[in-house]
Formats: structure tokens, C-alpha cells, sequence
């Protein structure tokens, strides 16, 4: 197995946020802060302390993950990225141990058919596949997007999606990545889908992928969550999903309301389950009722009803 490592290097004071977005990507997280070295270590003896350290930048700190070969690398970027830049956080990403062009490709012969639930599958573009009777297939090239199909988060979308979406809805998907949630809402069905992302290559991502799926009821825009999101589409959704992270999502509740229908759902994940609780209290707050929750290995999904 391969490893590629994916290191942010930020001001020390912003290394908490910054790994804590990392930890979405990855449990497994490693941190150089050498912030303390003159101070908590004082009772060390110098010589067992090497130089580097005591010389290096202080006011610097870096956070690493290391992605396997079977994982999309560039989407695990894109993702870090899109995270960083919704915080307001200037770091920089650097991707070592390969190439480029090899590591934004390497995971496609990993890439395969997957069932996301009991009617939608999710196809690599690249792929040929037969489908079976009542599926409803979803053919992606997430390219350097956020959104395979593979991650938990997006499955449990998916689900609840497929649970609670009517023929008909119309549908607004914040921070869309890949757009795959919004092509999974319009083959269930959806009348109408706005997707928007902050990351302009997401966008051009997910426009690629409607465009593949053929449907033509996806609209794609590049926003800062609502920020660009038309007046006239106010109140008009029935279902809103949200697979971010708990920050983002707990920013985003206040402004919900006014874009969604009495009685729409919203959908939010990318949420760890420690801080279910506290997103459940921060969307209740603003007029949600929690109706479903969905779990998978340690990742939790939400459903909330506009009262």
C-alpha cells in the first residue's frame, strides 16, 4: 500500500481549526507545533533538543494526514480546501511522497460501481454497467471534487434522501462538491436542484456531471454558502442538504429559514458524533424540529422539519 501525505502548514494560533477540518478527512491526524518547546520543555537539556526545532518558526505550526492509494486524493484536498476557505483560514496544502498527475488519477482503478442506497448507484464515468431493474444509477467523475460516493457522509444523504424527498421537491444542496447529491435528488425525482459550492473547479465538477446525467432541472453556482443565492428563490425549497461540518453547519442554520418552504427538510452531515448534540441544539434554534438521524462509523446525519 502507498501512502501520500496531505500536510497544512498555518499560524499556530488557527492549528486547532485547521485539525480539526483535517480530522473530517482522517482519524489518524499528525502535528508538528513547536510553539512550547522553550517553555514547557525549560527542564530538558538543550543538546537533547535538536537545533532544527529550537531555530524553527514558532508562530508556524503544520497538521498531516496520510491518504492510501484506494483513496481520491485530489477530493480530499478540494475538500480541506473548501473547509479552510469557509473558515477564513490562508494555509498551505502541499501533497508529498508523489507527482501531480499521479495522485489526482491513482485512485481511479479503485473507483467502482457502489451501491449508495437501496435504489441509487453510483457509476464511475469510465465504467460500464448493467443496470438492474428499479435502480437508478448516477454516473460520476468526481475529478478534484468532494463527493464519490464512497464517504459516509455522503451515503447517509443519500438515505435520508431517498427517505424523505417527494416527486416534485425542489431542492438546494450547499457546499456541493462532485454535485452528486443533487443529481441523486433529481433521479428521485426533484422538479428543480440548485447546487452551489465556493470552489469554482467544484462547480465546473459538478456541471460536468449534470451534464453526463442529463439532467437539465440542475442549476450550478459558485456561492459562499447562501451568499449568492438569488432573492427570488426565497422560500421556495422543500429540501436543503448540508454535508459540510458541524462549524459550517451551525453558521449556516440562521440563514435557512427564509429559503425554505414550511414543512422542508433539511439534511445536514459531514458531523462527527460527539458534536451530534451540539448541532442538533444549534438547528432546533432557529425553528428546525429533528425528525431522523442517521449513523455510520462515527459519522451522524441529521433531518430537521421547518416548522
Amino acid at each position: 500500500m502507498t501512502w501520500t501525505q496531505v500536510k497544512v502548514t498555518c499560524k499556530t494560533q488557527e492549528l486547532e481549526t485547521v485539525c480539526a477540518v483535517m480530522s473530517m478527512v482522517d482519524c489518524s491526524v499528525m502535528i508538528e507545533d513547536y510553539s512550547d518547546v522553550e517553555t514547557e520543555l525549560s527542564t530538558v537539556y538543550g543538546d537533547l533538543i535538536d537545533e532544527s526545532i529550537l531555530n524553527s518558526d514558532k508562530s508556524i505550526a503544520s497538521c498531516s494526514i496520510y491518504v492510501p492509494e484506494d483513496r481520491n486524493v485530489g477530493e480530499e484536498v478540494s475538500y480541506i480546501e473548501s473547509m479552510l476557505e469557509t473558515d477564513g483560514i490562508h494555509a498551505k496544502i502541499e501533497v508529498l511522497g508523489t507527482d501531480e498527475e499521479e495522485w489526482s488519477t491513482a485512485w481511479k482503478k479503485y473507483y467502482k460501481s457502489t451501491p449508495l442506497t437501496r435504489r441509487l448507484v453510483v457509476v464511475p464515468s469510465w465504467e460500464t454497467y448493467e443496470k438492474r431493474p428499479g435502480e437508478l444509477v448516477v454516473s460520476m467523475d468526481p475529478g478534484m471534487a468532494f463527493g464519490t460516493g464512497t464517504h459516509e457522509t455522503t451515503r447517509l444523504c443519500a438515505q435520508l434522501l431517498e427517505e424523505y424527498l417527494s416527486v416534485g421537491d425542489r431542492m438546494l444542496d450547499v457546499g456541493s462538491g462532485s454535485g452528486i447529491l443533487a443529481i441523486c435528488a433529481a433521479k428521485l425525482g426533484a422538479s428543480e436542484c440548485l447546487a452551489c459550492d465556493i470552489d469554482p473547479v467544484a462547480v465546473r465538477t459538478e456541471e460536468e456531471n449534470v451534464r453526463r446525467n442529463g439532467c437539465a432541472n440542475i442549476r450550478c453556482i459558485t456561492s459562499d454558502l447562501l451568499s449568492e443565492i438569488r432573492v427570488s428563490d426565497a422560500g421556495v425549497f422543500d429540501v436543503v442538504t448540508a454535508n459540510i461540518v458541524a462549524d459550517v453547519i451551525i453558521k449556516l442554520a440562521p440563514e435557512l429559514p427564509p429559503f425554505m418552504k414550511k414543512g422542508g427538510r433539511l439534511i445536514a452531515s459531514g458531523i462527527i458524533e460527539p458534536r451530534a448534540q451540539e448541532v442538533d441544539r444549534a438547528v432546533e434554534k432557529y425553528g428546525f424540529c429533528k425528525i431522523g438521524s442517521k449513523k455510520e462509523n462515527g459519522w451522524y446525519a441529521g433531518i430537521y422539519e421547518k416548522r
